[in-house]
Order: C-alpha cells, then sequence, then structure tokens
C-alpha cells in the first residue's frame, strides 16, 4: 500500500490508499478548523444535524432505508481534536464492488449519499429544521454531562482543563455543555456555511476503486460546495515547558470508593523533532504498557495503586499519568511516580524494558494497517503534520530508539499539573470504576 496525496479541488485534499486487503471500500470527509473554546461545541453539533436527514432522504428512517439498499453501508458522524484544530464530517464503510452482483455501482452511490449528507442537508427556507438541531443539542448536552459518571475521564479532563487553562486545548473535542444551549438553528446554519466555504477538507479513501475512478465522482459530486478563501491558518500552539517553576495542584472531592490521582506533564523539545518515535518508546517504558516502570512497581510490585498507565498527545506535547489508588496513598504514590521518571532520567533502563517496550509500539504501529478506520485516523494526523510516514516506515523508526532516546525524552519533561479527584467524608462504598467513555480526551502516539 501506497499513499497518494493530492489537490482535487480548492482546499479539498484527497489522500488515495489502494490496497485489495479488505472486503469493504471506507471513505471520509473531513473538515479542519481552528480548535476554540466560543465555537467548539457549535462546530461539534453540526455532522450530528446532517446526519438527521438530506433534502432527498430527510429523517433517519429514510437515510437508513437508502443506505440499506446499499448493501448495508455504513455512514456515521464524527468529531475529533487533533491538538487544537478540530475535525468535523463524516465516514462511511461500504462493500466492495468485487463482492457485489454484477452492475452494482456502490461506489457511486455511496460518494453520492455521503456528498448529499454534507451538502444538502435537511432545511427549511434554507435553515436547519429547529427540530433536529434541539434533538441533537439535547444529546449532546447528555454526553458532556455524562463524563462525571467515568471517574477515571473526568480526573483526566479535568487535569486537561486545569493544566491548559489558558489554551483552547482544554475546551476538548465537543466543547463544554454550557455552551451547547445557546445555540440557535439559524446560528447553527451560519456557522455550517461559513465552514464549508472556508475550512481545508481532507478526504480519505481506501479500497480497491482506481484512483482515476475516485477522484472523477469527488469532483461530481463535491462540485456544487461552496467555496471562498480557505482558512489555512491554523495549528497547534505547543508549549514547551510548566507553566509554573514547581507543579501546580489541584484537588477536587466527590462520592466515590477510590481516589484518582492524574499527573500532566509538558513533553518539552523532544516536540520540536519531526519524528517523535523516541517519546513514544519513552512512554511505554514509563507507563504505557504492562511491562513498563510504573505498572510494574507501583502497581505489582508496591500495591500503591489499582491502576496506573500514561499516555501522550504527540498532537498537543503532553502526557497524562492515571492513576487509581486509595486517598492514604496520594503523596507516595505521587513520589513514586516521580522516582521513576527520575531512574529513566538516569538511563536506569534495562535491556528487557527497552525491548519489550519497543516491541508494543511496533506491533501497535504495524496493527493499523489491519483497520481501515485505523488507516484514516492515522493519515489524517500525517496530514495535518505535513508529514508522509507509513506505518510500515513509522515501525521501522521505533525499532531504531535506544535507552539513551529514550533518557533524553524523559529529561525534556516538566511535570506543570497534579490532580487529585479525591473521596469526600462521605464516600459511596459501593462505587465502580467505569470503563474510558467517548468523552475521554484523545491521546495517541
Amino acid at each position: 500500500m501506497g499513499l497518494v496525496r493530492r489537490e482535487i479541488m480548492p482546499g479539498i485534499w484527497l489522500n488515495y490508499l489502494y490496497t485489495a486487503k479488505f472486503k469493504t471500500s471506507y471513505m471520509s470527509f473531513t473538515l479542519l478548523t481552528q480548535l476554540k473554546r466560543e465555537t467548539a461545541a457549535l462546530n461539534a453539533l453540526i455532522p450530528s444535524v446532517l446526519y438527521r436527514g438530506t433534502l432527498r432522504y430527510p429523517d433517519m428512517e429514510k437515510l437508513n432505508a437508502r443506505m440499506e439498499e446499499l448493501y448495508g453501508a455504513v455512514i456515521a458522524p464524527s468529531v475529533r481534536q487533533l491538538g487544537e484544530i478540530q475535525c468535523i464530517g463524516l465516514s462511511a464503510s461500504f462493500p466492495e464492488e468485487a463482492f457485489l452482483p454484477s452492475g452494482a455501482d456502490e461506489f457511486s452511490n455511496v460518494v453520492s449519499l455521503l456528498s448529499d449528507i454534507l451538502l444538502r442537508p435537511a432545511t427549511k427556507g434554507g435553515l436547519f429544521l429547529p427540530q433536529y438541531v434541539e434533538s441533537e443539542k439535547e444529546k449532546l448536552t447528555q454526553m458532556l454531562l455524562s463524563v462525571i459518571n467515568n471517574k477515571r475521564g473526568y480526573a483526566i479532563t479535568r487535569c486537561r482543563e486545569e493544566m491548559c487553562c489558558f489554551e483552547d486545548y482544554s475546551a476538548g473535542r465537543y466543547g463544554k455543555a454550557e455552551d451547547v444551549e445557546d445555540i440557535h438553528y439559524k446560528k447553527l446554519t451560519k456557522q455550517y456555511r461559513m465552514l464549508l466555504e472556508t475550512c481545508p477538507m481532507e478526504i480519505f479513501y481506501c479500497g480497491r476503486e482506481s484512483e482515476k475512478r475516485t477522484v472523477s465522482a469527488l469532483k461530481e459530486y463535491l462540485s456544487a460546495m461552496p467555496r471562498a478563501e480557505i482558512n489555512y491558518d491554523i495549528g497547534t500552539e505547543i508549549r514547551l515547558n510548566a507553566l509554573e517553576e514547581k507543579p501546580r495542584f489541584c484537588r477536587e472531592e466527590m462520592s466515590l470508593s477510590q481516589a484518582r490521582l492524574v499527573m500532566g506533564w509538558r513533553l518539552g523539545d523532544s516536540m520540536e523533532l519531526e519524528d517523535r518515535s523516541r517519546v513514544t518508546v519513552f512512554n511505554a517504558v514509563f507507563g504505557g504498557s504492562v511491562t513498563s516502570k510504573l505498572f510494574m512497581n507501583l502497581r505489582e510490585k508496591m500495591g500503591l495503586c489499582y491502576d496506573i498507565s500514561s499516555a501522550p498527545d504527540l498532537r498537543k506535547g503532553i502526557m497524562y499519568v492515571s492513576s487509581g489508588i486509595s486517598a492514604d496513598n496520594f503523596e507516595t504514590a505521587e513520589n513514586e511516580i516521580f522516582s521513576q521518571l527520575d531512574a529513566i532520567k538516569r538511563g536506569e533502563i534495562t535491556e528487557e524494558e527497552l525491548e519489550s517496550a519497543k516491541a508494543v509500539c511496533i506491533a501497535d504501529t504495524l496493527a493499523i494497517s489491519d483497520s481501515q478506520s485505523a488507516l484514516e485516523s492515522f493519515y489524517l494526523v500525517r496530514a495535518v503534520e505535513g508529514t508522509d510516514y507509513s506505518p510500515e516506515e513509522s515501525a521501522e523508526l521505533l525499532k531504531d530508539v535506544t535507552a539513551g532516546d529514550v533518557s533524553e525524552a524523559a529529561r525534556a519533561t516538566e511535570c506543570d499539573m497534579i490532580y487529585l479527584l479525591a473521596p469526600s467524608e462521605v464516600g459511596d462504598e459501593n462505587a465502580e470504576e467505569e470503563q474510558p467513555t467517548e468523552t475521554d480526551p484523545e491521546v495517541s502516539d
């Protein structure tokens, strides 16, 4: 597989990946815009409102019926965050024509339907339907409020908000619940039309269709897309150093059975390198794998926590360590996390630790090629960053990371925030730690 990237219309880029590996094709439309506190929720609402219906298929029943006619094609709205870039759009997975009855024009029909959802939504007088907007507002609000029910995700979100309180990154990909209430269908329609006209757009296709036919279909069905001056002035402000000399501290209390400790680091000058392989391996050595120092020492040997892991957001240059602990173990756990990081800084990394960490990172990277949606996410990041590594090339870079590289990445970090979600005096002894939800911050390597 080799990705071909080309601009097919003003500000519209096709990322074309031919492969006969899958029995389905995958296509996505993604509009890129600057993440801002005042518009995050507004933008996040648009894909779900678009997905409620089109002029031709004006409600979910008719839209779903059309997808069934297309041999069970699946289309879904998407909202993502890459650093301080908000990515909103649609994705489609649909059967390859090679496995359908002769004469089935699945590809063109799906591209047509995707384009209709994006460009010809159900409207009245040119405006979004108020009932659809109000319904999706309610769903978005409930989703944002429900993060409190998942203590792990809530603690990471609060650490991000406090750590990046002066940065738009803290808004999150969906914005804030309190901002959803003020969204009016006229305001939302105006924002939608502005995004269509000014946002760079990334299209990803992965499947067996020829590049020529892909380009031809996209140009035909997107020809009505209004375009003005494209706003390419989008990006992420990466803060290399902590805000203050010592880590800031925030403590909150809630009725729960165990405490959640989240520590946030800035990744420092490692973010100035185009190749972030050393940070990826450093994270795996530190806390990003079951053979990591944090897992093996704090959880397995010392029993200081119920769970512990680290995860970087390489789009923003941040790393979180998240753990579930007894509130009585807070200071001991905090000190031991710093102690394990200091050991890495001093180069105390065994050959077994390094090779196990690299093996995990390489396996995870190569596994990207086994999923079309993972490939789409991978290449969207590459498009935003302006790099052109394939998963296989990224895996090769990981093989070359040395213990010295890992130590150097560790020494570049600065702890910026320590957040503790502690049990209140009257806790709920029956409370359970829930699994991460979709409102957890997106962190990746």
